[in-house]
C-alpha cells in the first residue's frame, strides 16, 4: 500500500473569505484532519460544508505516542491535513514535530499556502527595503527577553514579531528604550472587523500605548535601522564604547540591558560588557 501524504494547510487569520480554493479541496479530500484546536477546526469545516471526517487534536503538547499514531495513519495510506487555529502552521504554531515525523516515515509533506499574519503585516508596512527577520513571540521575561530585545535592536533589517495584547505596551516601551527613533507598524486584528494599523516611531507609539488597552492579535513590524544606526557599535574605540555606556546610564537604562545589547552588537561575551558597565556606573 502506498504511503499517505501530509498536507500542511494554511487557514484564515480572521476573514473566512481568505481560505483558498485549494485548501478547501484538500480538506474535503483528506481522510483525517489533525488540528491544534479541534473545536475551531470543526467550526471552520462546518462553515465550508465539510463533515463526517475524524478530527484529531495535535497541538504543541503532542506526545511521542500522538506523533507515532499520525505516522501510522500515513503508513496505512491515509491522506492527512494539518491545520492550526489560524494562519500558516509551524509559523509560531505547533507542527514541526509532526512534519519531522512524517518526513522520517517517508511520507510526502505538501504545503498548502495561504493567509499569514507575517506577510499581511509586511505588505502594508511600507518598511521593508530588502530582507527581514521574523522572531515570533518574544520571551516573557528574564535574560532571554533582554537578549531577544537586544537582537531586535541590533538587526539592521526590518523585524516582524508577534505579541500578546497584555504585553504589547511593555514591548513597545522596552524597544523604545533601545531604538526610540525606529519606525514601527502595529497591526492589530488583521483581516477582522476591528482591524487597526498604527504607524509612527517607537518612542511615539510607546507613549500613546500607555493610554489604551490592547485587544486581539497584535503583529509588530519594526522598520530597518536608520543610516548611522546599524552597526553603530562595530569598530568603536574603547573611549567611544565607554561614552555610549555613560550615555545609556545617564538615560536611566539598566546595566544588564546595556550589557545585553552591546554584547550582541560587539560580539563580546556579556559578562565582559556587564563588568565594564558596572565599573562605569561605579
Amino acid at each position: 500500500m502506498p504511503v499517505g501524504t501530509l498536507y500542511v494547510v494554511a487557514t484564515p487569520i480572521g476573514h473566512l473569505g481568505d481560505i483558498t480554493q485549494r485548501a478547501v479541496e484538500v480538506l474535503r479530500a483528506a481522510d483525517r484532519i489533525l488540528a491544534e484546536d479541534t473545536r475551531r477546526a470543526r467550526a471552520l469545516l462546518s462553515h465550508l460544508g465539510i463533515g463526517g471526517k475524524p478530527v484529531d487534536r495535535l497541538d504543541e503538547h503532542a506526545s511521542d505516542a500522538d506523533l507515532a499514531r499520525a505516522a501510522a495513519h500515513l503508513a496505512a495510506g491515509e491522506q492527512l491535513a494539518f491545520m492550526t487555529d489560524a494562519g500558516t502552521p509551524v509559523v509560531s504554531d505547533p507542527g514541526n514535530a509532526l512534519v519531522r515525523a512524517a518526513a522520517a516515515a517517508g511520507a510526502p509533506v505538501v504545503p498548502i499556502p495561504g493567509a499569514s499574519a507575517v506577510m499581511a503585516a509586511l505588505s502594508v508596512s511600507g518598511l521593508v527595503t530588502g530582507g527581514f527577520r521574523f522572531v515570533g513571540f518574544l520571551p516573557r521575561g528574564g535574560r532571554e527577553r533582554r537578549e531577544a530585545l537586544a537582537l531586535v535592536a541590533s538587526t539592521p533589517e526590518a523585524v516582524v514579531l508577534f505579541e500578546s495584547p497584555h504585553r504589547t505596551t511593555d514591548t513597545l516601551r522596552d524597544l523604545a528604550e533601545r531604538i526610540p527613533r525606529r519606525q514601527v507598524l502595529i497591526a492589530r486584528e488583521l483581516t477582522k472587523v476591528h482591524e487597526e494599523l498604527l504607524r509612527g516611531s517607537l518612542a511615539d507609539l510607546a507613549a500613546r500605548a500607555q493610554e489604551r488597552e490592547w485587544r486581539g492579535e497584535v503583529t509588530l513590524v519594526v522598520g530597518p535601522a536608520e543610516p548611522g544606526e546599524a552597526g553603530e557599535a562595530e569598530g568603536l574605540s574603547d573611549a567611544e564604547i565607554d561614552a555610549r555606556i555613560d550615555r545609556d546610564l545617564a538615560l536611566g537604562r539598566r546595566p544588564r540591558d546595556i550589557a545585553d545589547e552591546l554584547s550582541v552588537e560587539l560580539g563580546v561575551p556579556r559578562r565582559t560588557i556587564y563588568a565594564r558597565v558596572t565599573a562605569r556606573k561605579g
